[in-house]
């Protein structure tokens, strides 16, 4: 059985990865790394990587320089030592003397910087989503492929010993039929602002370096860094960057090898006015056919009238819920960062825990030490495969029509899980003082999805899953 990159579906674990020049990983040699994109997630990537005996980051990048020589700074304080600064990720690529890169770029960025890695020889890891759109997504698993390379997805959650433990329980069928499974991404955020005309861009940054394969635009809100998160030319709103991680788990739970035959959408940036573009809050229904996989990202502020949702916004929370599995006898629930996995009688009550996890970077080094990329936790096409769960729900929002309660409940009519998520975001708007009986939300249309091709029926939302790359950031895999 193939998919849609003509690969088979257990790839990954058959696969054998070309033998590495003799001698390089032999004896004492260190596998030298190179960190790209340091402003946030970034320093959790060097801080992990160097306490890994036989690692030596070699090299720090990032477009803006003060963040770059800052970074660099703190590293060889911390460390005793120089680490090499570069702004253009592409002069890394020339360096023989490094074997992997690290990537904590923009989701714009991902695919391009994998793909160049890839060709250039080296094994990578690439942080969540891996792709902002489906067909790099496609074109990361095919690059990664050809060159015989590995690449790890940074969700991380995959490589906890405890969801493992607890999944694999659940669908040996210990909790009865498995019923739907639900990502959840309750995380407040709050307005970024609104400017009035273009923004002055500081000649600290590259900014045709930090722009690459999306649109050249003037910057046209307050903040360059973070808040790309919520505009579709450079990110993928809470779906694709906080939800990604929960949408992995929850198809995880579900043992889905493959996109589902129908996707909908419905929601909005609600409750502020700003220059994101993202949706804040949001249903997606992933309708597999024998366990729905349902959505929900909350972004509003904590408040009083937020906790009259049934499922406790800020219980939720405190408690770092990120998916559940419900079945016929209870529930298994996922928490973030907790590194323990919770059954639950139909009740609520905790009747077993599993608990431990494993190092996500270690056993990135440990696939490249090994040259073998199936031992991977998330091996690239896993990464991919959630990525587009994500995009496939936002391509139907994108291309849907402002609707009132009434429509966007009847989109969903028939659905019992998708009636009940939709439902319940209605009343949670309402209570945030949000008047949910006018038009205040985007309703998608249901989209069909070819299993084999991963397109969609509707032309306008396959444009919005594989749109063009701005030259000379491209590639031949991407065009």
């Amino acid at each position: 059985m193939t998919g849609p990159l003509g690969l088979a579906a257990e790839s990954s674990k058959d696969s054998v990865r070309k033998a590495l020049p003799t001698g390089l990983f032999g004896g004492n040699d260190d596998v030298r790394v190179a960190v790209v994109g340091l402003r946030s997630r970034g320093r959790n990537h060097y801080n992990a990587l160097q306490q890994i005996e036989g690692v030596e980051v070699v090299a720090l990048c990032d477009v803006d320089r003060n963040i770059l020589s800052e970074r660099a700074r703190d590293f060889n304080e911390q460390y005793d030592r120089e680490v090499d600064m570069e702004v253009d990720f592409r002069r890394l690529l020339d360096r023989d003397d490094i074997h992997a890169v690290s990537l904590a770029t923009p989701n714009h960025w991902h695919a391009l910087q994998t793909i160049w890695a890839c060709d250039a020889g080296k094994d990578v890891y690439v942080e969540k989503p891996v792709c902002h759109d489906m067909r790099e997504g496609m074109a990361m698993v095919e690059a990664a492929h050809r060159n015989d390379r590995v690449v790890q997805t940074g969700t991380q959650y995959r490589s906890c010993t405890a969801n493992q433990a607890a999944i694999e329980w659940a669908r040996n069928g210990n909790l009865g039929e498995i019923k739907v499974a639900r990502g959840i991404c309750y995380k407040p955020r709050r307005s970024i602002g609104k400017v009035k005309g273009a923004q002055v861009v500081p000649d600290h940054i590259d900014y045709d370096l930090w722009v690459g394969p999306a649109p050249m635009k003037p910057l046209s809100r307050k903040n360059l860094h973070y808040d790309w998160h919520w505009d579709f030319d450079t990110g993928n709103g809470d779906l694709g960057n906080q939800g990604v991680h929960q949408m992995d788990i929850a198809r995880w739970m579900i043992g889905a090898k493959g996109m589902p035959p129908r996707v909908m959408s419905a929601g909005g940036r609600v409750g502020y006015e700003d220059d994101g573009n993202t949706p804040n809050t949001q249903v997606v229904v992933l309708d597999y056919p024998d366990v729905p996989l349902i959505f929900e990202v909350r972004g509003l502020p904590r408040d009083a009238s937020a906790r009259q949702d049934k499922w406790q916004m800020d219980n939720y929370l405190g408690s770092g819920i990120t998916a559940i599995l419900h079945c016929e006898g209870g529930n298994v629930v996922t928490r973030h960062g907790a590194n323990a996995a919770i059954v639950q009688d139909p009740d609520g009550r905790e009747i077993l825990r599993f608990t431990g996890t494993r190092n996500h970077f270690l056993d990135f080094i440990e696939a490249v030490r090994n040259n073998d990329r199936g031992n991977l936790a998330a091996e690239i096409n896993e990464g991919r495969l959630s990525a587009a769960l994500c995009h496939a729900g936002n391509a139907s929002y994108r291309i849907g029509n402002k609707a009132d309660r009434k429509e966007i409940l009847g989109q969903v009519s028939g659905h019992e899980f998708g009636h009940d998520a939709m439902d319940r975001m209605l009343k949670h708007l309402a209570a945030n003082e949000i008047d949910v009986n006018q038009p205040c939300l985007s309703a998608g249309p249901w989209l069909q999805i070819d299993p084999s091709t991963e397109q969609f029926d509707v032309a306008e939302a396959n444009v919005l899953v594989s749109p063009s790359a701005r030259a000379p950031y491209t590639h031949e895999l991407l065009r």
